[in-house]
């Protein structure tokens, strides 16, 4: 046991569990439904695109639904958040496991969407409110090393469940976690509420999750329309755009006359509050796709089973898993909180790039040193970043900053997926033709889909490297806030 974890009180144990518990449940889902979206395929007769909504709108509902709960957590408190979101998480995997329907199985990820928000966004509050400052990076390195032990561990679970007994049985395994993290948030004995009796801005709420909701249906049917489909789905989504975005406009407009806004437009003030979401969003908007198109790129061109593309995959999470928790401690330490993150960004750009040589013959060398470039990049960016945001801005803000930590995260994500689709939607022409061994002549274009989409990817990435580095020091010329 390290020095950190013996010098904690049992009350931040008791907290440190439960949020690490909570968080491990959403990217292990993720990643285990990586590996049996071509299951699911076969059991609905669905092709690549719809198989991107399994997970594409389980990101929808919990961007959907970040800001306002973030909100509702500072009123009436993160621990009442958290248990709603580890019990409505349980109840969507239960039910997606017996789903009927492709249509049962996309909103039972769309509420597993809200759930996960909802824990994620209460557990950073949670950390950040308990640990002091010269133990919060420590602490968030542990929530996130089991953020990371999760994607590891997806790939695994799911190739191997996937492949010797069904895609169904994966959502079974949300209950035992769930159990435990109720187990121990229930040993917890107080709430932690920054804004006990303010009132809540429902019409702001309203209109946050209206504006994301249509805006993302827009861009989630703009691949369709790229390859020249004419349905009516297709022929809306610049018009869900642009009214998407109208609907921000206002949002935006509202909240600054609100009195309690649903979303405080003044953490924008904080310099390092703002360039370090910006490095966040750009880093997973640069990297989310990989775990989708190698599961892809493995199974049909590598034409590895389930299990063997999902122990390949999950080189990059494990080599997260062993960095993370020792970066996030040396981000309590090291006076320069740009370094870290700076040089996390600089190493995904070079696993990005390397991506990009990918060939029809697979080099299994290639497809492992990228992702171990990759995985280290990570380890060194995630949790040193997010303790630099959580202690850039006042206490009161921390409910609002720990919303927007998971919302650019997610937001990066969505942009990640929706790259991906649009490169397919241009180059292969229909967003649902199946690429499989038995698909030999789309091989070629599949590899162009990898060099566009990752071309854009590299681009993202010197954004936020430059983002990272130019974070510089808040107006009242501090970085971190006790």
């Amino acid at each position: 046991m390290t020095s950190y974890a013996r010098s904690i009180s049992i009350e931040m144990k008791t907290i440190l569990v439960a949020c690490c518990v909570g968080v491990f449940i959403m990217p292990l889902m993720s990643t285990m439904m990586n590996l049996a979206l071509e299951g699911i395929g076969h059991s609905f007769g669905v092709g690549p695109a719809d198989l991107a909504l399994v997970n594409t709108t389980f990101i929808i509902g919990s961007v959907v639904a970040m800001v306002p709960l973030a909100r509702a957590s500072d009123i009436i408190g993160r621990k009442k958040v958290f248990i709603i979101g580890i019990i409505v998480t349980a109840i969507c995997s239960v039910i997606a496991a017996f789903s009927p329907t492709f249509f049962t199985l996309l909103a039972m990820r769309f509420g597993m969407g809200v759930g996960s928000a909802t824990i994620e966004l209460a557990s950073i509050a949670m950390l950040t409110e308990v640990f002091p400052l010269e133990r919060r990076g420590w602490a968030i390195g542990m929530q996130v090393t089991c953020v990371y032990a999760g994607i590891a561990l997806g790939p695994v679970f799911g190739g191997t469940i996937t492949e010797f007994i069904g895609w169904r049985a994966i959502f079974f395994f949300v209950l035992p976690l769930a159990l435990i993290s109720l187990t121990f948030i229930s040993k917890f004995k107080r709430d932690l509420i920054s804004h006990k009796g303010a009132s809540m801005d429902y019409r702001g709420a309203l209109l946050f999750s209206a504006a994301i909701m249509i805006t993302m249906m827009g861009v989630i049917n703009l691949p369709p329309l790229l390859s020249g489909e004419t349905g009516p789905s297709s022929l809306l989504a610049p018009v869900l755009v642009i009214i998407g975005a109208i609907m921000a406009v206002y949002f935006v407009r509202s909240t600054k006359r609100s009195e309690s806004p649903v979303l405080d437009f003044n953490l924008f003030k904080y310099k390092v509050f703002l360039r370090s979401c910006i490095a966040a969003f750009m880093n997973y908007a640069s990297s989310f796709s990989v775990s989708f198109f190698l599961a892809l790129y493995l199974q049909s061109i590598g034409a590895l089973t389930p299990m063997q593309a999902g122990l390949v995959i999950s080189i990059q999470p494990a080599i997260q898993v062993l960095l993370t928790l020792r970066s996030g401690s040396k981000s309590d330490n090291i006076k320069d909180k740009r370094i870290l993150p700076t040089a996390g960004m600089i190493l995904t750009s070079l696993g990005v790039l390397m991506i990009m040589f990918f060939g029809i013959t697979i080099n299994l060398w290639l497809v492992c040193g990228a992702l171990v470039v990759l995985g280290i990049g990570y380890g060194i960016f995630s949790a040193p970043n997010t303790n630099t945001i959580m202690s850039s801005v006042p206490p009161k803000n921390r409910g609002a900053a720990s919303g927007m930590v998971a919302l650019v995260r997610q937001l990066g994500m969505i942009t990640s997926m929706t790259v991906a689709m649009c490169a397919i939607s241009l180059l292969i022409g229909s967003v649902n033709t199946p690429i499989t061994p038995e698909t030999p002549e789309l091989f070629g274009s599949f590899i162009s889909v990898l060099q566009l989409a990752f071309g854009i990817c590299f681009a993202m990435c010197i954004v936020g490297t430059i983002a990272s580095w130019f974070r510089g020091k808040n107006p009242e010329g501090i970085s971190e806030f006790q």
